[in-house]
């Protein structure tokens, strides 16, 4: 019995016609076998050729001619198992796509069913335990959606195989507040939204083993919703925290309107503090303004790679208007400039000595990483106080830790930056979105000007501030200027104060 695939279709569409595809922001083509592995593009975007995307994004059955064509072009041209489309992740998240596709665009290939039986197995012999968290997740989705696909004698082996990775991999990589373990919102959302095609794979199949895990995925799924609520800026986008961009993962509406589709409630988070202690960020909202705190560790220990040095990090909204933003993320690999994305001056927090709090390196490694304490998240009254610390620069010959503190009332906020051990240079670092103007009224004071209704924020500073260039990365391969409010603490000790019209 064949089931036919039904879900919102959300990805923008990546196919321009049977030879020209864009991913990331950047058109290529393919018109020779050479291309679906040309060095001269980054390894992500060939890792996007591959994924197949498209053939489930907006509109798809549109260009059903096309899709048929590349993926001929692809059995053909992508000989077992060389080259990148024979690696586990884009196997992993190719199948999904072509059996999500396959009935749908109601296709009657055998060679395309041959190819799917040849890449599970392919997948079968390389899953990323060397790596885990979202790719071996990525991995065990595939594996079911095949073995819940194909109707031959491995396609029992397949479904067990992935069912048996998630059983362990579910409870490990969701934690108990619903934040996925690698704190990065983008990912949060790549990873809910493979969860609910689990749940929507169980609806559809009726498969029994499927059923038998549907109520625990979607108590696993409330909980997510519920943690990515509290991420959001009120403009509808994620936060960015770690590797983060938008333009990658679902957009949260988009995931909740999925959810409700499934029959999953979403919750509107309308308090004025939530806090998630285990995975470690709080939200502040006060009416007019939302404050996003980061008193989280780097992530697991184990899987640091998405990490960015980002302790006591926030970001701040006012209206519908995103104020101050930390760096996002226009690229991976092991360049400066990734580097520097990931460092600890591309964030709005302290930099102690030009060090960055966790030592980040490479494009996806961390070494010695600071560890955050929230000391209290207290609402009072209509006040809010935040009070949080870590550790990173212990490992400095002055022996210093980072406090900082948040006092929030309707139309204030007071950031209160203190080091403790001996005294030393260190800077504070708060990047303003590129649409927000600012103006240095004097020595300690900046004035910012919001688009929407010209409304004013002043940020006052108890030492001098200077405002200098740098860029804010809100896609891959996008980079836009921005500027950055920079001031020195004095004493080791920087009070900033936030007046907002």
């Amino acid at each position: 019995m064949t089931w036919v695939w039904s879900a919102p279709e959300v990805v923008k569409p990546s196919i321009e016609d049977k030879n020209h595809v864009c991913f990331l922001n950047v058109r290529g083509e393919i018109r020779f076998p050479v291309h679906w592995n040309d060095s001269y593009y980054d390894k992500l975007w060939l890792y996007n050729l591959h994924y197949f995307d498209d053939l489930n994004a907006i509109n798809s059955l549109s260009r059903r001619s096309e899709q048929l064509s590349l993926v001929k072009y692809w059995i053909m041209e992508n000989l077992p198992v060389n080259g990148i489309g024979w690696e586990p992740y884009p196997l992993s998240l190719r199948l999904v796509n072509w059996v999500k596709w396959y009935n749908r665009a109601e296709i009657e290939n055998v060679k395309i069913i041959n190819s799917i039986e040849q890449q599970a197995e392919a997948l079968s012999k390389q899953l990323e335990y060397h790596i885990l968290g979202n790719h071996l997740f990525s991995n065990a989705k595939a594996l079911i959606f095949v073995g819940c696909f194909l109707q031959d004698e491995k396609a029992d082996y397949y479904l067990h195989l992935g069912l048996k990775i998630l059983n362990r991999e579910v409870p490990e990589q969701f934690l108990v507040d619903g934040g996925h373990f690698e704190l990065s919102p983008m990912y949060h959302c790549i990873l809910l939204w493979d969860l609910l095609d689990l749940i929507n794979l169980a609806v559809i199949t009726d498969s029994k083993p499927l059923r038998a895990r549907e109520s625990t995925w979607r108590e696993v799924a409330s909980k997510a919703l519920n943690w990515l609520s509290t991420m959001v800026h009120p403009d509808g986008g994620i936060s960015f925290f770690n590797d983060a961009s938008f333009g990658i993962a679902a957009k949260p509406e988009q995931i909740f309107n999925y959810a409700k589709y499934l029959g999953l409630t979403v919750k509107t988070n309308s308090t004025r503090l939530a806090t998630h202690h285990c995975s470690g960020y709080s939200r502040v909202a006060m009416g007019n303004y939302c404050l996003i705190i980061d008193h989280a560790n780097v992530g697991p220990d184990y899987l640091p790679g998405h990490a960015h040095a980002d302790s006591l990090s926030f970001e701040l909204s006012v209206g519908q208007s995103r104020v101050l933003v930390n760096s996002g993320t226009s690229l991976y690999g092991s360049s400066a400039e990734r580097l520097r994305q990931r460092g600890t001056q591309a964030h709005n927090t302290v930099c102690v000595e030009g060090e960055n709090s966790s030592e980040v390196w490479s494009g996806f490694r961390v070494a010695r990483r600071a560890y955050t304490t929230l000391h209290s998240a207290e609402l009072i009254d209509d006040n809010v106080c935040i009070d949080a610390s870590h550790d990173g620069y212990l490992r400095l010959s002055a022996n210093i830790s980072h406090r900082r503190i948040f006092q929030c009332s309707k139309n204030k906020i007071v950031i209160i930056d203190k080091l403790s051990g001996d005294s030393v240079v260190a800077t504070a670092h708060l990047h303003i979105h590129p649409e927000i103007s600012s103006h240095r009224v004097n020595g300690q004071t900046i004035e910012l000007s919001l688009p929407e209704d010209n409304r004013k924020i002043t940020v006052l500073f108890d030492n001098v501030v200077n405002l200098i260039e740098s860029t804010w990365h809100p896609e891959f391969g996008v980079s836009v200027k921005n500027k950055v409010m920079v001031a020195n603490l004095l004493n080791n000790q920087l009070v900033t104060i936030f007046s907002i019209e």
